[in-house]
């Protein structure tokens, strides 16, 4: 099953709808950041919950930031989303030990914290990107963006977010849904819509038992006509170069530079995305020096 974004929207125009599927995209991540299964599970949501909501803006070069600091063991969660749903990310300790509600089962929210905030930024090329915050919830992240959704843009909203890890600790499924009610909608809308979450379970199982993205949203919203408006492929992306890097030494000033030359003599500098090294000798840092 590829990687990939499928937007919908009901016949009578009352309920939108957007799924993914990211197996290999948060397998790329794990792998990048060497994660174990608590990371690898809590990293995945937050990077598949930021390429929905990434792919739903309409501005062309348009970004979005999704930031959960929640107290708990794993530390910031950070995720960056380009406006087709294409996602990059990290997670402060990556190396967090298993963490169980029960067997079999990973405790993201005790391992994500609830002592803290759940943070959109959306960069729309306005003068000044967007920033919404609320308190977290659950620290399991789909109820976290649900409440975002109601509480800062009004939108009811039902989100799920899965990650299946094997135990190899690979990722063997991983996407999700998220499900927003438009003007006139009513009651019975929502109730229909309970209950086939509540009917399709969890997100992780039903992708590893052959569901696809069109798929978790036909279950989702049985029982209503679908129209599927777009579906495209999406995978984890860093838009890091070494212009980039070297835009950032820059950014240290002349007298930073200066004392960066003098104490160290070189730079390495790690993108924080992807892991790759830059390696600036002394000849090029006194090249930006002179730039300057």
């Amino acid at each position: 099953m590829s990687d990939e974004i499928v937007r919908a929207i009901t016949g009578d125009g009352l309920v939108k709808a957007v799924a993914v599927t990211g197996r290999d995209l948060v397998e790329r991540a794990r792998t990048i950041h060497t994660l174990l299964p608590m990371g690898t599970a809590a990293l995945g949501r937050a990077l598949l919950g930021a390429s929905m909501m990434g792919d739903m803006l309409k501005e062309q070069n348009g970004s979005l930031t999704l930031q959960i600091k929640g107290g708990g063991p794993l530390g910031t969660i950070l995720a960056v989303s380009d406006c087709g749903g294409n996602v990059r990310g990290y997670v402060q300790n990556p190396h967090v030990d298993l963490m169980e509600k029960y067997q079999g089962k990973l405790d993201v929210g005790a391992a994500v914290g609830t002592d803290g905030t759940l943070t959109v930024i959306k960069d729309i090329g306005l003068k000044e990107p967007y920033v919404g915050s609320i308190a977290l919830m659950s620290g399991e992240i789909a109820d976290d963006l649900a409440l975002y959704f109601v509480e800062s843009e009004q939108i009811p909203t039902a989100c799920a977010l899965g990650v299946l890890v094997g135990l190899d600790q690979s990722v063997t499924a991983a996407g999700g849904y998220l499900i927003q009610l438009l003007p006139g909608a009513g009651e019975d809308i929502i109730t229909r819509i309970e209950q086939g979450v509540h009917a399709l379970g969890s997100v992780s199982h039903a992708l590893a038992d052959g569901l696809d993205g069109e798929g978790l949203l036909r279950a989702v919203l049985k029982g209503f006509e679908l129209d599927i408006l777009e579906k495209h492929p999406v995978e984890y992306r860093c838009y890091c170069s070494r212009e980039r890097v070297s835009r950032a030494l820059i950014s240290l000033g002349r007298q930073g530079l200066s004392e960066l030359i003098r104490d160290q003599g070189q730079a390495d500098l790690t993108c924080q995305f992807c892991d790759k090294v830059y390696h600036f000798t002394k000849e090029e840092l006194e090249g930006l020096l002179r730039e300057m």
